[in-house]
């Protein structure tokens, strides 16, 4: 849970609300082929469920009223890293402020996996 305090009051925020919106930004950007596991643990508890998580490859930490996020991700073989790379903080930042309205300091994304498709 994101939690905030602003004069009018708490702003609540789920965390597998956020990780979705997060993710579901993330993944819709050239190149993305999918959100990577961030932890070894992550991977055993997807197999496990036989589902994907809804927090996969999102974490999020709040800092003086700032979101600091990290993203793991695998991309598709032969595209610029580089340039998906700061798309994919341009989008995730401009998706997360306009939809929460809440201040992000960083967007910090690391290319676990370069898969040919």
């Amino acid at each position: 849970m994101i939690s905030f305090e602003t004069s009018l009051g708490t702003i609540e925020i789920t965390s597998t609300y956020f990780s979705n919106l997060v993710g579901h930004a993330a993944s819709s950007c050239f190149g993305v082929v999918s959100m990577s596991d961030s932890k070894a643990n992550d991977g055993l508890r997807t197999l496990l469920k036989r589902q994907a998580l809804p927090n996969r490859g999102v974490k999020v930490k709040v800092v003086d009223n700032k979101l600091f996020i990290e993203l793991h991700i695998v991309v598709s073989y032969g595209v610029n890293i580089s340039a998906i790379v700061k798309s994919i903080m341009h989008k995730v930042k401009y998706t997360v402020e306009g939809a929460t309205g809440l201040s992000v300091g960083r967007v910090n994304v690391f290319v676990d996996k370069v898969v040919a498709e």
